[in-house]
């Protein structure tokens, strides 16, 4: 069985799904390479053939017709057999040594018998045109190489959550807790984290600099102005996730607080985009998601509602709206996004 199973999504990937396929070859044979090929008009899968046939029994191709991102990772989990599971997108790439560093961690582990529910590591920004990236650790939280639960973990800054690109879940925690993600929509990342989460009871994190996201393309998804233009599909995942979990059915109590907070900032997220469009539709759609909150979970409305995230995302004078997308541009310029 393979240690890691790795899904990288592709859609009209030519011109750079070779870089991140390239830097997970350095894994040898310890990782499974699933690219999954989501209808693309391309030589996408032409080029995905190629691996296949240079690298057998480590190089899957999955052809299938357009599903969007979320269709791709779950035809890439369906297709996994490795203990551990991950994404890699196909404009990323990994680290090469710190690769094979979490590969022989994970190797110490299983040997071990102690295989973790997620592995967590650090990701860069790689933001095209900027000479320093910023890099989201995770020292702060978690004491590195060591088993750990929820209690052992330290508190969370504001506005800092785990992201897809730092996590690496036990593979069948994502099959038994019944992870589904929508086709044809966009930011399911937030729910490829989220949803597993409530399931999560050991964590171990790797001090290394693993995930390399790109970020600087102006069709990205990530892209201010295109996610002001998919704001539907922001709304809807801001939804799916207060669907999919009741914070307040878990036990332990800094695994609640995290599920919150990472719900906040989705939250927030999606309101300052609404806040950034600023017209009256926007601003009825925000006040509408909101009341989709307070109506599937009123306990964690007010919860929500009373944060400082919560307050100022609800502001509806204009001075109170640009208070909170001035916030926004201080957060996007420190931590290098978009």
């Amino acid at each position: 069985m393979k240690l890691l199973s790795v899904a990288v999504p592709c859609y009209n990937s030519r011109d750079y799904m070779m870089h991140a396929i390239e830097s997970l070859l350095t894994g040898g044979p310890d990782i499974e390479i699933i690219i999954v090929n989501d209808g693309s008009k391309d030589e996408t899968l032409s080029i995905a053939r190629d691996y296949e046939e240079m690298y057998p029994g480590t190089v899957i191709v999955v052809d299938q017709e357009n599903k969007g991102h979320g269709g791709a990772v779950m035809a890439g989990l369906r297709a996994a057999t490795g203990i551990f599971f991950r994404v890699v997108d196909s404009d990323d790439r990994v680290g090469e040594e710190a690769l094979k560093e979490v590969l022989r961690e994970m190797r110490t582990l299983v040997a071990a018998g102690e295989i973790p529910d997620l592995i967590l590591t650090n990701f860069i920004y790689d933001k095209e045109g900027k000479s320093r990236k910023k890099t989201m650790r995770y020292a702060n939280l978690f004491p590195e190489r060591t088993m750990v639960r929820w209690a052992d973990m330290r508190r969370f800054k504001l506005g800092q959550y785990i992201l897809m690109h730092s996590v690496t879940y036990r593979r069948t925690l994502l099959t038994d807790c019944g992870l589904t993600l929508p086709e044809h929509t966009f930011y399911v990342d937030n729910i490829f984290v989220y949803h597993p989460m409530q399931y999560v009871r050991t964590i171990y994190y790797i001090d290394t600099d693993l995930y390399y996201y790109y970020i600087g393309r102006e069709d990205q998804s990530v892209n201010e102005a295109v996610m002001c233009s998919r704001i539907d599909q922001q709304i809807k995942v801001t939804c799916l996730m207060i669907d999919c979990c009741n914070p307040f059915d878990v036990r332990e109590q800094k695994q609640r607080t995290y599920l919150i907070h990472y719900q906040t900032i989705i939250l927030t997220v999606s309101s300052i985009l609404l806040n950034r469009i600023g017209t009256r539709e926007a601003l009825t759609k925000k006040d509408a998601m909101w009341r989709y909150l307070r109506r599937k979970n009123p306990r964690l409305y007010r919860h929500i509602r009373r944060s400082v995230m919560g307050r100022l995302s609800l502001l509806r004078s204009k001075v109170g709206r640009k208070l909170t997308l001035t916030g926004y541009k201080i957060s996007r310029k420190f931590y290098g996004f978009n």
